[in-house]
């Protein structure tokens, strides 16, 4: 990679982490256990360790973490989940795959996240759940008074947490707020398994039915015996055998990203049409994305395609458009463009600039020196 060669993303394999998982392969293929093995159980255990909860549970991606916990605490029929519009799909998407009704929501403009006054905007009766999805590896900045008024209404509190890897607030780790955290291990995140994903939670019951649903609904991996009807959301040994290698790097990645981000905030600070994203005090971020927001009159579209001519890709946005502008969502919903207008607006003006963990110091120097060429 040359320097002008900047990628959005990219995954960190050092060498000695390499040799390391081709052993641990080689011993994966001559054991024949090659799924929900002695490397899985590991994986779960320590990525419970690092989110300071009992339970983790290992399956085969992020949207999977969020299905299986929506059917574990039954959500279904006539259920209402809130949801930020500004996410992943998929957020919204397993609320409809259980049965329920995901109830979009607005955002905070300064963390990009749901905050307590939108929460309780949009409850009624039939509110079941709320998800707070932590954004671009910021853990949501208001899941403690969110929290507190699931406890007050008997909610469930789930944690999107599919960028937040390590991320803290309070010096608490995402995935141990609500009833259950969520992530995912797709090869753009902070660590990757390739594909895959976790479940976090400290609730033993919760934590037992997971574990069925995601084997096809067996009361254990050696039955045969169906109690549930579950699927196959595994995750396999070769993958657990990459995450912990990526595990034992996460510490390491995530001060790297933090020098880099800092590195940003410094370069990019007297530039009045991009403001960074604001990280609170109590807050650690993994800084998954670096997000900054440009000023209304900055076309986003012209700023990235300029930025692609010097070698500088940008990476994609967290999130736009929104899922209340989404055309699946418009048919399903009846939602509809100007329904939740500090996300539009503040979406629309967001940009990530390129973060990787191994990033050096001379590309994150040649980052903001394009930045600062493309808009004079």
């Amino acid at each position: 990679m040359t320097l002008r060669e900047i990628p959005p993303a990219k995954p960190y394999f050092p060498q000695e982490d390499i040799q390391q998982i081709r052993n641990d392969v080689e011993k994966i293929l001559q054991s024949g256990m090659l799924t929900l093995g002695e490397y899985t159980k590991r994986f779960e255990e320590g990525f419970a360790q690092l989110c300071g909860v009992k339970h983790a549970i290992a399956v085969n991606s992020g949207t999977s973490a969020l299905e299986i916990v929506l059917r574990a605490l039954g959500i279904g029929r006539g259920d209402e989940v809130l949801v930020p519009t500004n996410t992943f799909s998929a957020t919204a998407a397993v609320v409809v795959m259980a049965g329920g009704k995901p109830v979009f929501t607005d955002i905070d403009a300064e963390s990009l996240c749901i905050d307590a006054e939108n929460v309780q905007k949009y409850l009624t009766q039939k509110t079941k759940a709320v998800m707070a999805v932590h954004i671009g590896g910021l853990v949501c900045p208001e899941t403690n008074a969110i929290g507190e008024i699931c406890e007050d209404h008997k909610l469930f509190l789930i944690e999107d947490a599919a960028h937040a890897q390590g991320s803290l607030l309070d010096n608490k780790a995402a995935g141990s707020f609500g009833d259950a955290g969520c992530f995912s291990f797709y090869p753009t995140k902070v660590m990757t398994t390739g594909e895959g994903g976790i479940i976090t939670t400290n609730d033993e019951a919760l934590a037992k039915k997971a574990r069925i649903l995601r084997d096809q609904g067996k009361e254990s991996f050696s039955s045969n015996i169906i109690v549930e009807v579950g699927s196959n959301w595994r995750m396999d040994e070769i993958s657990a055998a990459v995450g912990l290698s990526q595990l034992r790097r996460l510490p390491e990645f995530i001060r790297r990203r933090n020098e880099i981000a800092r590195y940003f905030d410094k370069e990019l600070s007297d530039l009045s049409w991009l403001k960074p994203l604001h990280i609170p005090e109590n807050a650690l971020s993994n800084y998954y994305k670096y997000v900054a927001f440009l000023a209304s009159e900055i076309s986003r579209d012209d700023f990235k395609q300029k930025l692609r001519e010097k070698g500088v890709r940008p990476s994609g946005e967290v999130y736009w458009p929104p899922l209340h502008m989404e055309p699946v969502y418009k048919r399903l919903l009846k939602v509809k463009d100007g329904d939740f207008p500090v996300a539009e607006d503040v979406c629309r003006r967001q940009v990530c600039l390129p973060l990787y963990s191994q990033m050096t110091l001379e590309e994150a120097k040649y980052v903001t020196e394009k930045v600062k060429e493309v808009v004079p």
